[in-house]
């Protein structure tokens, strides 16, 4: 199965690309969608879209992993990466791929097996599992590959999915 990990933001997109047998993973790609500070925000947006609608394209996943919002004070910050989180979404349904999202917790339980570990633990896990000689950088990077990780052990389960059918191409019947 060949899984996009997202970890949304309009600043700064992580993303990586992991193919999984059911036992190990490989690397296809990663890297992360940046915006320039001070440029309009619809123009950000518009950026961010164009760059993930072109991964998505040329790397044909299965299926995209991204984490779910969580932001306990900066309400801002928290609707523009909403809205970024949407161009996100919109790409991944134009292009009929399926979205599963998880929260911080479920991907820390995935990679580490403890839901409240460090970040700093995450991303040692993650290089550990992918096989790297340093966690991928930015953060936002290694962070998307996690959440591919966890995709990986718990997106066969049916847990993470919606009811229903997933996509467009699922619900018009293509």
């Amino acid at each position: 199965m060949r899984i996009l990990g997202i970890d949304p933001g309009y600043a700064i997109v992580g993303w990586g690309v992991l193919d999984f047998d059911g036992v190990k993973f490989s690397i296809v790609d990663f890297g992360a969608i940046t915006t320039q500070a001070g440029r309009p925000f619809p123009k950000r947006l518009e950026e961010i879209y164009q760059d993930i609608d072109y991964i998505i394209k040329s790397t044909k996943p299965e299926a995209v992993a991204m984490e779910k919002l969580f932001f306990q004070t900066n309400r801002t910050t928290a609707i523009d990466v909403a809205q970024a989180r949407g161009v996100l979404l919109l790409a991944a349904e134009q292009n009929y791929v399926p979205v599963f999202e998880y929260t911080p917790l479920q991907v820390k339980q995935a990679v580490v097996g403890y839901g409240r570990a460090e970040k700093k633990q995450v991303m040692e896990m993650t290089k550990r599992i992918l096989g790297l000689e340093k966690a991928p950088k930015p953060d936002d990077t290694a962070d998307a590959l996690a959440v591919a990780i966890c995709h990986a052990h718990v997106g066969g389960s049916g847990l993470s999915a919606a009811p229903g059918k997933n996509t467009l191409k699922e619900r018009k019947g293509i």
